[in-house]
């Protein structure tokens, strides 16, 4: 049964590859058939009433009669290049039309002469004399040189291998009758290569900057470099042997295997695979073929490229292939169906190339693959170009919604901010207003009370009065505590001073005012009314005590400013003392006062009073008198439910 669960699933899996990949094989076959007809249209007509293909060909000290096309025997032949002779039919017109000689392809190079005069030698032409880019010749006739009838023409090709020359039909005649195929081949074997180089250089430099503003994905590195060691094969005219500069065609030729193999580094980490240990063997046979280049002498760095970087280069096309394919089987995404067609097609023109290479094709000398080539590292690095400016308009377009929604919610945050101080406004005016309630019920209330019931006794006029001027005192101070002081609570104190001593005067009580340090007392920013009406009438609490039970003829009043040294910024404390030279009374063990009377009361409103403030309040009384200290807080509280409690 474990056996039976275990096939079961593969199954289906397997018919899903089989679903993807037989159409995508077969797509690619049609791509192939495609290719090879695209390739046989490629090839541009030539005027075939011009054509000279007879010749007699003089090659290792033997002539014989050849047809053209022609490969030759030899693959090194720059001693004795071979030799071909031929003869053309000069008919002069009215017009007096120049005439031209037109070399479709040849390989490696040639020189043409007409009736023993040299018109034309390739290696003149830093574009010419390089099989891969098909290069065309055309060269004016000397009216001079021509006779009327049987012309003479000869063509010595020169052969520096790997593989054997090869001449093409040669075609002599008006030069505007051959001048448009001419221009059709070079405006396809040398002009757009070279714009596809140029763009590939282009592309290789954007995707440069954008591999360094995104050093974490390396793909664009990756092609970067693959596509600039594929532009410099464009740009960069090959030594003419003997050359002088041997480490230039070294480069050269060992360029071809180390793009392919950069490309195959592409494909793999560009569909997220992991790169294997073994994939640096890619490498091997590009950088064989450059140090062979560098230190050893032509014609074997050609040898080796022909027998190690065109294999190479094979190789990786086909490794493309299988990529391509799990790719197409794994994602079904639109990347790797454009990757693996436009590889198929490079495959094709590689496999056309090398049949042409080794004569297979023996009338079909034109190499494609550079073009094809170049055309797929364009298209593929145009793809990753549009894609990373897609992704930019999407995050510039995400970055739109997202200021467009940070500013909605700052909106809403502002509105929530204007509630909530709106709110917070009606809680500080309606705690305001009940404290404004309290404080007049508990001093103001009382005391009109009082003058009612003495009024309604028939008490003197003069407890009446005394009771009216408390009732007016009191009345005061809840306006006073009205006033912004702006945390600087001895502006209160000043006024509490005025009324006080005001309010000796009648009893002969000398006030004393000192101020122990020049600041006074801190500043507080928290400070609130409901602080200021507290401390205010724990100090009229002490004088009225001191008044009225001390029998103190004068009362001290010592403010001065405490830091209890901790640092770290912390606030100093303030400290306000009242002392008065009156009798005293005897205190309990607990700090309270002895009797139960109206002293003990007063004494315990005005330590809850404290309290409430965050204030401490200390009491000490002997015969000498009694000194009330009140030390307040570093930070008053924030509301007086939290001091309370």
């Amino acid at each position: 049964m474990s056996e039976i669960a275990v096939k079961a699933p593969a199954r289906p899996r397997r018919r899903l590859i089989a679903a993807r990949l037989v159409p995508y094989l077969l797509l690619q076959a049609l791509i192939v058939i495609v290719t090879i007809q695209g390739l046989r249209l490629l090839q541009p007509s030539d005027p075939d009433d011009y054509a000279v293909s007879e010749f007699s060909l003089r090659e290792d000290g033997t002539t014989r009669a050849v047809t053209l096309p022609h490969f030759t025997s030899s693959r090194y032949a720059l001693q004795d290049p071979p030799l071909y002779s031929g003869t053309f039919v000069f008919k002069p017109d009215a017009a007096n039309t120049a005439w031209s000689v037109f070399l479709p392809r040849f390989s490696n190079g040639v020189e043409v002469a007409v009736n023993g005069v040299a018109i034309l030698d390739s290696r003149r032409d830093p574009t010419a004399n390089r099989p891969d880019r098909n290069t065309p010749e055309i060269a004016l006739i000397p009216s001079s040189l021509l006779r009327d009838g049987s012309n003479e023409i000869t063509v010595r090709l020169l052969v520096w291998g790997p593989l054997r020359g090869f001449l093409d039909t040669v075609y002599v005649g008006p030069d505007e009758s051959l001048r448009g195929a001419y221009e059709t081949r070079t405006l396809l074997f040398v002009t757009l290569p070279v714009v596809f180089s140029a763009w590939q250089s282009l592309l290789a430099v954007i995707l440069a900057i954008m591999w360094l503003m995104r050093r974490r994905e390396p793909v664009y590195g990756v092609l970067a470099a693959g596509m600039l060691v594929g532009a410099m094969q464009a740009f960069a005219p090959a030594p003419l042997p003997p050359a002088p500069y041997p480490r230039l065609a070294a480069i050269l030729l060992a360029s071809a295997p180390i793009e392919s193999a950069l490309v195959v580094t592409f494909a793999v980490l560009f569909f997220g695979w992991r790169w294997p240990r073994y994939g640096l063997l890619l490498f091997a046979p590009g950088l064989v073929i450059l140090l062979v280049g560098l230190f050893a002498g032509q014609p074997i760095p050609r040898i080796t490229f022909l027998f190690l970087g065109v294999p190479t280069v094979g190789l990786c096309l086909m490794l493309l292939v299988v990529i391509l394919t799990w790719a197409v089987i794994r994602r079904q995404d639109a990347a790797s169906f454009t990757f693996g067609c436009a590889v198929t097609i490079v495959l094709t023109c590689w496999f056309h190339d090398m049949l042409s290479a080794f004569e297979f094709v023996p009338d079909d000398r034109t190499f494609v693959t550079r073009l094809s080539y170049s055309a797929m590292l364009v298209a593929i690095g145009a793809g990753l170009t549009w894609r990373f400016a897609r992704a930019l308009n999407e995050v510039d377009s995400f970055a739109g919604q997202l200021i467009a929604r940070v500013r909605e919610a700052e909106e809403r945050l502002k509105a929530s901010f204007a509630r909530e101080e709106e709110r917070a406004r009606a809680a500080a005016l309606a705690n305001e207003r009940t404290r404004l309630m309290r404080d007049l019920h508990d001093g103001l209330g009382g005391q009109l009370v009082s003058i009612v019931a003495l009024s309604e006794r028939g008490h003197e006029g003069a407890t009446i009065t005394d009771a009216a001027r408390a009732a007016l005192k009191d009345l005061r101070l809840v306006i006073d505590s009205m006033d912004d002081i702006g945390g600087d609570l001895m502006l209160a104190l000043g006024s509490w001073r005025e009324r006080a001593a005001a309010q000796l005067r009648p009893h002969d009580v000398a006030l004393e005012w000192h101020v122990a340090t020049p600041q006074g007392l801190p500043l507080h920013p928290e400070l609130r009314p409901w602080h200021v009406i507290q401390i205010v009438r724990i100090l009229d609490e002490a004088v009225t005590n001191a008044v009225k039970h001390a029998q103190a003829r004068h009362i001290v009043v010592t403010i001065e400013t405490r830091d209890d040294g901790q640092g770290d910024g912390d606030r100093p404390c303030g400290v306000i003392s009242v002392a008065d030279g009156g009798m005293g009374f005897a205190l309990s063990g607990n700090g309270e006062a002895g009797s139960a009377g109206q002293t003990a009361r007063g004494l315990r409103n005005m330590r809850s009073r404290a309290a409430r403030c965050g204030a401490v309040l200390d009491l000490a009384s002997d015969s000498s008198g009694t000194r009330v200290r009140l030390q307040l807080p570093k930070i008053f509280p924030d509301s007086d439910a939290a001091a309370t409690g």
